[in-house]
């Protein structure tokens, strides 16, 4: 018994080590650097409530809040929207169903990171494929695509929803394919309008689905950083600095621990609310 028993932690025991050591220490070291008044090469000293205080006097606080919101709009509802109108073009059988598949999932299994660096050579301004292809059809005055404000966050969605429509696909495909067949079978019998099934059959089924993929990408929308940091460098001026991006700036350039601390939190009790409003939905409609 003593051997079962040394070889299970010799299983389970890295994986407490990866959380311990990745998530939990991380979490509550942040969580303490909040309190303080912390910068490189500095003494720390205790300032509670100070940084989080700030943070809401902080006028980079409301604008990188508000340029993260248009992305997270912006991009769940496209990717969502995109993701469904795919799944249900593939929910049936079509030639070339697996390679089509293959093919839209590709850019979900690339670093962000390379992803924003292929946008910058594709709305690059004067030999990105983008503008070449305007030029090569006659267009005389090409979109400045890093330069404009809204086009520079034009970009981005773009490389975003690139990125995370693969994800919505995957996942409502599985939804679509796992709805009972003996539904649409009665269904036909009182209708023939695609319309109607999908507004008062398919939607109301696929709800769960739906509300899962919102909140996962919710989620993951407002954390995001290597397109716009690899993309644009937050520019024109500040125009795509995101939330997080101003969380690296504080932290990791301008060596302000405690403060960039405190905005992680504030994200992070926003992600919570978000996520305990969607886990409360759920439940209202599985009971």
């Amino acid at each position: 018994m003593q051997e079962k028993g040394r070889i299970k932690w010799l299983f389970v025991g890295p994986g407490i080590f990866w959380v311990l050591a990745f998530t939990i220490f991380p979490l509550l070291y942040s969580l303490v650097l909040s309190f303080l008044r912390k910068r490189l090469g500095q003494p720390a000293s205790f300032n509670f409530p100070e940084n989080f205080v700030r943070a809401f006097g902080d006028y980079r606080f409301w604008d990188t809040l508000k340029v993260t919101l248009l992305f997270v709009v912006a991009s769940v509802v496209l990717t969502v929207t995109i993701g469904l109108l795919l799944a249900l073009l593939f929910n049936r059988e079509i030639r070339g169903r697996r390679v089509f598949r293959s093919l839209f999932t590709m850019p979900l299994f690339t670093a962000p990171i390379a992803l924003g660096y292929l946008g910058l050579t594709i709305f690059h301004e004067d030999v990105g494929a983008v503008n070449t292809i305007l030029r090569a059809l006659g267009m005389v005055n090409l979109p400045r695509w890093f330069s404009d404000i809204w086009l520079a966050r034009l970009a981005i969605i773009i490389v975003d929803v690139w990125q995370w429509t693969p994800f919505c696909f995957l996942v409502l495909l599985a939804g679509l394919q796992s709805l009972p067949r003996e539904v649409y079978e009665a269904t036909a019998l009182d209708t023939s309008s695609g319309w109607d099934v999908f507004r008062y059959v398919t939607l109301p089924l696929l709800r769960p689905v739906l509300f899962t993929v919102v909140m996962l990408r919710l989620v993951e929308a407002f954390k995001i950083l290597d397109i716009p940091f690899s993309m644009t460098s937050g520019g024109p001026g500040a125009a795509t600095q995101t939330y997080s991006f101003y969380i690296y700036l504080t932290g990791l350039r301008s060596f302000n621990f405690g403060y960039a601390s405190a905005l992680a939190y504030i994200l992070l009790v926003v992600m919570m609310v978000i996520s305990m409003f969607f886990f409360n939905r759920l439940r209202e409609i599985y009971e």
